[in-house]
């Protein structure tokens, strides 16, 4: 499951784990003009994790999703 909500300045994309266990905590996407933040709640640190894109780092890890092993190059 996911949701999507047009906030202000971003639009957030949250993931919900379901299904079998194990299940992950929730995880955050907010998609600002210039990056792109990606959260996720550690239980084992008692902290927020956060990785922040470029968009052009999410589109080519969007692109990846479905390409077969090798290297590639983003078009400019």
């Amino acid at each position: 499951m996911f949701t999507i909500e047009h906030e202000f300045d971003a639009t957030v994309i949250t993931l919900v784990d379901e299904g079998e266990t194990p299940l992950r905590e929730d995880v955050t996407l907010n998609a600002f003009a210039s990056q792109i933040t990606i959260e996720q709640w550690d239980p084992k640190t008692d902290q927020v994790r956060k990785i922040t894109l470029s968009p052009n780092q999410l589109r080519d890890l969007a692109a990846a999703l479905n390409l077969p092993e090798g290297i590639y190059h983003s078009a400019p």
